[in-house]
Protein backbone atom coordinates (compact mmCIF):
# COMPACT_ATOMS: atom_id res chain seq x y z
CA UNK A 1 0.00 0.00 0.00
CA UNK A 2 1.13 3.56 -0.88
CA UNK A 3 0.46 6.49 1.01
CA UNK A 4 1.98 10.10 0.52
CA UNK A 5 0.87 13.23 1.99
CA UNK A 6 0.46 15.11 -0.83
CA UNK A 7 -0.42 18.98 0.72
CA UNK A 8 -1.87 19.87 4.10
CA UNK A 9 -3.17 22.87 6.08
CA UNK A 10 -2.66 21.14 9.38
CA UNK A 11 -1.40 21.64 13.03
CA UNK A 12 -2.74 21.56 16.62
CA UNK A 13 -3.25 25.32 16.93
CA UNK A 14 -5.52 24.97 13.90
CA UNK A 15 -7.92 23.33 17.13
CA UNK A 16 -7.44 26.06 19.39
CA UNK A 17 -8.46 29.20 17.54
CA UNK A 18 -11.12 27.66 16.57
CA UNK A 19 -12.21 26.72 19.83
CA UNK A 20 -11.30 29.58 21.38
CA UNK A 21 -13.58 32.25 19.06
CA UNK A 22 -16.75 30.80 21.31
CA UNK A 23 -15.26 32.49 24.30
CA UNK A 24 -12.85 34.98 23.25
CA UNK A 25 -13.92 36.45 19.68
CA UNK A 26 -11.54 38.10 17.56
CA UNK A 27 -8.58 37.68 20.15
CA UNK A 28 -9.17 33.96 19.53
CA UNK A 29 -6.30 34.76 16.38
CA UNK A 30 -3.66 34.88 18.76
CA UNK A 31 -3.84 31.47 18.98
CA UNK A 32 -2.51 30.97 15.31
CA UNK A 33 1.16 32.32 16.51
CA UNK A 34 1.28 30.36 19.66
CA UNK A 35 2.80 27.12 20.96
CA UNK A 36 0.21 24.53 21.79
CA UNK A 37 2.03 22.87 23.83
CA UNK A 38 0.20 25.36 26.07
CA UNK A 39 -2.79 24.83 26.04
CA UNK A 40 -2.76 20.39 25.13
CA UNK A 41 -5.23 20.46 28.29
CA UNK A 42 -7.74 22.01 26.50
CA UNK A 43 -6.94 19.68 23.05
CA UNK A 44 -7.68 17.09 25.73
CA UNK A 45 -10.48 18.57 26.96
CA UNK A 46 -12.04 18.96 23.44
CA UNK A 47 -11.38 15.73 22.55
CA UNK A 48 -13.11 14.00 26.09
CA UNK A 49 -16.04 15.76 26.10
CA UNK A 50 -16.56 15.19 22.29
CA UNK A 51 -16.93 18.86 21.32
CA UNK A 52 -15.84 17.83 17.26
CA UNK A 53 -16.20 21.19 15.24
CA UNK A 54 -12.68 22.67 16.20
CA UNK A 55 -11.08 19.32 14.77
CA UNK A 56 -12.83 19.96 11.36
CA UNK A 57 -10.68 23.46 10.67
CA UNK A 58 -7.56 21.73 8.80
CA UNK A 59 -7.23 19.52 5.67
CA UNK A 60 -5.39 16.82 4.80
CA UNK A 61 -5.02 15.72 0.86
CA UNK A 62 -2.79 11.91 0.50
CA UNK A 63 -2.50 9.82 -2.56
CA UNK A 64 -3.30 6.60 -2.33
CA UNK A 65 -2.25 3.54 -4.04
CA UNK A 66 -4.58 0.07 -3.00
CA UNK A 67 -6.13 -2.74 -4.64
CA UNK A 68 -9.63 -1.91 -5.58
CA UNK A 69 -11.29 -4.05 -2.71
CA UNK A 70 -10.08 -1.28 -0.14
CA UNK A 71 -11.57 1.73 -2.29
CA UNK A 72 -14.59 0.27 -2.21
CA UNK A 73 -14.70 0.35 1.54
CA UNK A 74 -12.85 3.45 2.12
CA UNK A 75 -15.32 5.26 0.04
CA UNK A 76 -17.84 4.33 2.79
CA UNK A 77 -16.62 7.09 4.52
CA UNK A 78 -18.29 10.27 2.94
CA UNK A 79 -18.88 12.95 5.55
CA UNK A 80 -15.79 14.96 5.63
CA UNK A 81 -13.97 13.47 2.94
CA UNK A 82 -13.37 14.26 -0.78
CA UNK A 83 -12.18 11.51 -3.68
CA UNK A 84 -11.02 11.42 -6.91
CA UNK A 85 -10.13 8.11 -7.90
CA UNK A 86 -8.39 7.10 -11.62
CA UNK A 87 -10.15 6.14 -14.30
CA UNK A 88 -10.64 2.65 -16.19
CA UNK A 89 -13.05 4.57 -18.51
CA UNK A 90 -10.37 7.26 -19.75
CA UNK A 91 -7.03 5.43 -19.22
CA UNK A 92 -5.11 2.08 -19.79
CA UNK A 93 -5.07 0.43 -16.85
CA UNK A 94 -1.70 -1.16 -15.53
CA UNK A 95 -1.18 -4.57 -14.51
CA UNK A 96 -0.27 -4.26 -11.55
CA UNK A 97 -2.38 -6.57 -8.62
CA UNK A 98 -2.40 -7.41 -5.07
CA UNK A 99 -1.03 -10.63 -3.77
CA UNK A 100 -1.48 -10.90 0.57
CA UNK A 101 2.30 -11.53 1.56
CA UNK A 102 3.10 -14.17 3.93
CA UNK A 103 2.64 -12.54 7.35
CA UNK A 104 -1.28 -12.06 6.24
CA UNK A 105 -2.98 -14.19 8.11
CA UNK A 106 -5.52 -16.40 5.66
CA UNK A 107 -8.21 -18.82 7.93
CA UNK A 108 -11.06 -16.63 9.76
CA UNK A 109 -12.27 -18.22 12.68
CA UNK A 110 -15.39 -17.82 14.35
CA UNK A 111 -18.64 -15.59 13.19
CA UNK A 112 -19.41 -12.17 12.53
CA UNK A 113 -18.96 -10.04 15.84
CA UNK A 114 -16.92 -12.58 17.56
CA UNK A 115 -14.71 -13.82 14.11
CA UNK A 116 -10.69 -13.84 14.56
CA UNK A 117 -7.77 -14.30 11.52
CA UNK A 118 -5.59 -16.75 12.31
CA UNK A 119 -2.27 -17.78 10.45
CA UNK A 120 -2.56 -19.83 7.15
CA UNK A 121 -0.05 -22.99 6.38
CA UNK A 122 2.49 -23.18 3.61
CA UNK A 123 -0.07 -24.91 1.49
CA UNK A 124 -2.68 -22.21 1.56
CA UNK A 125 -0.36 -19.53 1.20
CA UNK A 126 0.91 -21.55 -2.15
CA UNK A 127 -2.84 -21.91 -3.37
CA UNK A 128 -3.93 -18.18 -2.58
CA UNK A 129 -0.88 -16.59 -4.53
CA UNK A 130 -0.32 -19.14 -7.44
CA UNK A 131 -4.80 -18.54 -7.61
CA UNK A 132 -4.95 -15.10 -7.49
CA UNK A 133 -1.74 -15.13 -9.87
CA UNK A 134 -2.77 -17.05 -12.51
CA UNK A 135 -5.97 -15.51 -12.46
CA UNK A 136 -5.14 -11.78 -12.98
CA UNK A 137 -3.13 -13.22 -16.11
CA UNK A 138 -6.14 -14.72 -17.73
CA UNK A 139 -8.00 -11.71 -16.37
CA UNK A 140 -5.50 -8.95 -17.93
CA UNK A 141 -5.07 -11.21 -20.76
CA UNK A 142 -8.48 -10.60 -21.82
CA UNK A 143 -8.42 -7.08 -21.14
CA UNK A 144 -5.58 -6.71 -23.42
CA UNK A 145 -7.33 -8.53 -26.24
CA UNK A 146 -10.43 -6.33 -25.78
CA UNK A 147 -8.42 -3.14 -26.14
CA UNK A 148 -6.87 -4.37 -29.08
CA UNK A 149 -9.54 -5.26 -30.78
CA UNK A 150 -10.95 -2.09 -30.75
CA UNK A 151 -13.49 -2.53 -27.55
CA UNK A 152 -13.33 0.62 -25.23
CA UNK A 153 -12.09 0.80 -22.33
CA UNK A 154 -14.97 1.11 -20.48
CA UNK A 155 -16.55 -1.83 -21.00
CA UNK A 156 -13.26 -4.35 -21.54
CA UNK A 157 -12.40 -3.00 -17.61
CA UNK A 158 -14.88 -4.75 -16.58
CA UNK A 159 -12.80 -8.47 -17.06
CA UNK A 160 -10.31 -7.12 -14.09
CA UNK A 161 -10.59 -8.13 -10.14
CA UNK A 162 -10.87 -6.45 -7.31
CA UNK A 163 -7.45 -7.02 -6.89
CA UNK A 164 -6.11 -4.88 -9.25
CA UNK A 165 -4.37 -1.68 -8.13
CA UNK A 166 -5.74 1.89 -8.33
CA UNK A 167 -4.96 4.93 -6.81
CA UNK A 168 -6.83 8.13 -5.62
CA UNK A 169 -6.50 11.28 -3.86
CA UNK A 170 -8.54 11.63 -0.77
CA UNK A 171 -8.55 14.70 1.42
CA UNK A 172 -9.99 15.00 4.74
CA UNK A 173 -9.91 16.58 7.92
CA UNK A 174 -8.68 15.41 11.59
CA UNK A 175 -11.88 14.70 12.77
CA UNK A 176 -13.16 12.88 9.78
CA UNK A 177 -9.63 10.92 9.78
CA UNK A 178 -10.38 10.02 13.83
CA UNK A 179 -13.30 9.29 12.49
CA UNK A 180 -12.05 6.53 9.79
CA UNK A 181 -9.43 5.40 11.91
CA UNK A 182 -11.96 4.22 14.89
CA UNK A 183 -13.38 1.66 12.50
CA UNK A 184 -10.09 0.79 10.28
CA UNK A 185 -7.37 -0.14 12.94
CA UNK A 186 -7.10 -2.36 15.82
CA UNK A 187 -5.31 -0.38 18.66
CA UNK A 188 -5.09 -1.61 22.38
CA UNK A 189 -6.08 2.04 23.31
CA UNK A 190 -9.12 1.67 21.73
CA UNK A 191 -12.39 1.63 24.25
CA UNK A 192 -14.60 -0.01 20.97
CA UNK A 193 -12.78 -2.78 19.47
CA UNK A 194 -12.97 -2.56 15.62
CA UNK A 195 -12.43 -6.05 13.24
CA UNK A 196 -11.13 -3.95 9.49
CA UNK A 197 -9.70 -5.68 6.73
CA UNK A 198 -6.03 -5.94 7.14
CA UNK A 199 -5.96 -4.33 3.74
CA UNK A 200 -7.35 -1.13 4.40
CA UNK A 201 -5.98 -1.05 7.98
CA UNK A 202 -2.77 -1.17 6.66
CA UNK A 203 -3.90 2.18 4.53
CA UNK A 204 -5.23 3.62 7.79
CA UNK A 205 -1.90 3.00 9.81
CA UNK A 206 0.40 4.75 7.59
CA UNK A 207 -2.13 7.17 7.01
CA UNK A 208 -2.14 8.03 11.37
CA UNK A 209 1.65 7.99 11.04
CA UNK A 210 2.04 11.13 8.79
CA UNK A 211 -1.29 12.63 10.89
CA UNK A 212 0.37 12.24 14.14
CA UNK A 213 3.45 14.09 12.95
CA UNK A 214 1.75 17.31 12.14
CA UNK A 215 -0.92 17.23 14.73
CA UNK A 216 1.29 15.22 18.10
CA UNK A 217 -1.35 17.12 20.43
CA UNK A 218 -4.63 16.08 18.89
CA UNK A 219 -3.40 12.53 17.84
CA UNK A 220 -2.15 11.92 21.86
CA UNK A 221 -5.49 13.21 22.88
CA UNK A 222 -7.13 10.91 20.42
CA UNK A 223 -5.59 7.84 21.88
CA UNK A 224 -5.89 9.40 25.46
CA UNK A 225 -9.34 9.23 25.06
CA UNK A 226 -9.85 5.59 23.54
CA UNK A 227 -9.75 6.44 19.72
CA UNK A 228 -12.88 7.34 19.50
CA UNK A 229 -13.83 10.69 17.13
CA UNK A 230 -15.02 13.66 18.68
Amino acid sequence: MTVELVKHSASDSDVLWAARVSTAGEQSLEEVSKDPERSKGLINYLMRDRHGSPFEHNSMTFFISAPLFVFREFHRHRVGWSYNEESGRYRRLDPVFYVPAEERKLVQQGRPGKYEFVAGTPEQYKLVSEAMADSYRQSYAAYQEMLEAGVAREVARATLPVGLYSSMYATCNARSLMHFLGLRTQHEQAKVPSFPQREIEMVGELMEQRWASLMPLTHAAFNANGRIAP
